[in-house]
């Protein structure tokens, strides 16, 4: 929540820097690497707490598995590493909210449920198609007032999300 809002300062003062942040992100190796280290540790960590005992046999060879695969993803899948690192997160991310709101008893919890399922949407949108990723951001950055506006926007939302969080849940 607090991201959200935070993020949308930036697309305010430092419009500039942020467009030029935002251009070179879906091709960013370094991000990349930070997202999909990120988003292994992430699925790694949660696979080792699943208790499914048609893998019991062999979870630990599947643990050690996910995780070279993360790390050989960084290594031999360069192109598009931003994009397809941000995928990965959006997934797990999704996976968390949803996970969380389940146990509210409040309707307002289907606003997390939504924004969740449209994330994981995206996220699959953008692990088939990476280059979606660069395609959104030109058509953000089209100009920097379109960024500002979109920045408000996105206040607005980590606003409504900060006072949900203090009156609902």
């Amino acid at each position: 929540r607090r991201a959200a809002v935070a993020g949308g300062v930036v697309g305010v003062v430092k419009t500039e820097r942020l467009i030029v942040f935002l251009k070179g992100f879906p091709r960013s190796v370094s991000v990349g690497v930070a997202l999909t280290l990120i988003a292994t540790a992430w699925f790694v960590y949660n696979l080792s707490q699943e208790s499914i005992a048609d893998f019991a046999a062999f979870k630990d060879k599947l643990l050690l598995g996910f995780a070279a695969l993360g790390i050989m993803t960084c290594i031999y899948v360069k192109d598009y590493l931003g994009s397809r690192g941000l995928a990965l997160v959006m997934l797990l991310l999704a996976n968390e909210m949803v996970n969380a709101a389940r146990w509210e008893e409040t309707p307002w919890r289907l606003v997390i449920t939504t924004w969740a399922y449209v994330m994981a949407v995206g996220g699959m949108w953008f692990t088939i198609s990476p280059w979606r990723v660069r395609d959104l951001i030109e058509w953000v950055t089209v100009s920097p007032q379109k960024v500002k506006q979109l920045s408000m926007v996105r206040i607005g939302l980590g606003v409504g999300l900060l006072a949900l969080g203090a009156l609902v849940y």
